[in-house]
């Protein structure tokens, strides 16, 4: 077997990474980390594949890189990536889907019953000692058992999310997607709708959508005012889906009941951002497939990707748009 270079530019498990040493040359080096940056762009030139993630990988990482042939990402989403410039040059792009559906589904519903229970916020309540009497209806929440979900894309994640509220808790499950799919769900449970239906009739709307041109600042001032009032929006997406300013607004000035993020146009949140202080805003810092097993298996199978790219063979999980 012949050996190549390989960046790896995001730290990796030890296993997972002795896997790569025994069959090529691997660099270490993350540009995001100090005294790593120039390492990295050193590695370029001489890099056949890539394992790594978060971190943008556009034209101008690209052309620093002429002998490429694979890149792994330890992610489904592909966003970083200069998609156009990578098939024009054939280089493969792997990726990780599957293997963070059901956590990344615990994550969302569980910010479902946060934000409408009102937990974080009633916790701190009683670390701060405020807790002194019974609390009254100023700091009561809303059920969420029989309330309507509505998910915005309905890939793996969105029929995992949907199992959870139709099954579990007895939801009825409104979805938009741009292809038709079924349900997954017994009869009744789920059904199609357009993106107005899930926005005007949901009480509880999440966005799983894939970032692309067409879902860039989809929710905005208009899609939020449609939204039912009292109702309460949850992306674990990304963030540039939904457009902040106006999320802002209409938690301020609109009928919107709460927010719960994972995702952001920019991270980590900056201090700065209102949406890190917000009452009615529960904000994460993008830990939807953050499990010490999913991050394992997401490792073990770029590792996997990298590896029998660089073979020559078929990755398990090569991206193609139509994959999202």
């Amino acid at each position: 077997m012949i050996r190549k270079q390989v960046l790896v530019y995001k730290q990796l498990p030890p296993g997972q990474l002795a896997r790569i040493q025994r069959e090529h040359d691997v660099v270490l080096a993350d540009p995001r980390v100090p005294g790593q940056r120039e390492a990295f762009f050193g590695a370029l030139p001489r890099a056949q594949g890539m394992i790594g993630s978060s971190y943008p990988i556009d034209d101008g990482v690209l052309a620093q890189a002429p002998r490429l042939e694979v890149i792994s990402s330890i992610s489904v989403g592909v966003d970083q990536f200069s998609l156009e410039a990578m098939y024009r040059r054939g280089i493969a792009l792997c990726h990780t889907p599957g293997v963070l559906t059901e956590t990344v589904a615990d994550l969302l519903f569980s910010m479902v019953l946060a934000t409408s229970r009102r937990i974080a916020e009633l916790a701190r309540y009683v670390r701060d000692g405020r807790w002194d009497r019974s609390i009254g209806e100023d700091l009561y929440g809303w059920d969420v058992h029989g309330k309507t979900l509505g998910i915005l894309g309905y890939g793996r994640i969105g029929h995992a999310l949907a199992r959870r509220a139709g099954l579990g808790f007895g939801m009825p499950v409104l979805y938009h997607t741009r292809t038709p799919v079924p349900s997954g769900l017994p009869d009744g449970l789920a059904h199609a709708a357009t993106l107005r239906e899930v926005l005007m009739k949901s009480d509880f709307v999440v966005v799983v959508l894939p970032l692309t041109d067409q879902t860039r600042g989809l929710i905005g001032a208009q899609e939020l005012a449609a939204m039912k009032p009292g109702a309460i929006l949850i992306n674990g997406a990304r963030g540039p889906i939904v457009q902040e300013a106006a999320l802002l607004h209409a938690l301020d000035h609109g009928s919107l009941r709460a927010a719960g993020l994972d995702v952001f146009d920019t991270e980590p949140l900056p201090l700065a951002s209102p949406l890190r202080t917000h009452p009615r805003v529960l904000a994460l810092p993008h830990m939807g497939s953050a499990t010490h097993e999913t991050r394992e298996a997401m490792a073990e199978m770029a590792t996997s990707n990298l590896l029998l790219a660089l073979q020559g063979k078929q990755p398990l999980a090569l991206y193609a748009p139509q994959s999202s």
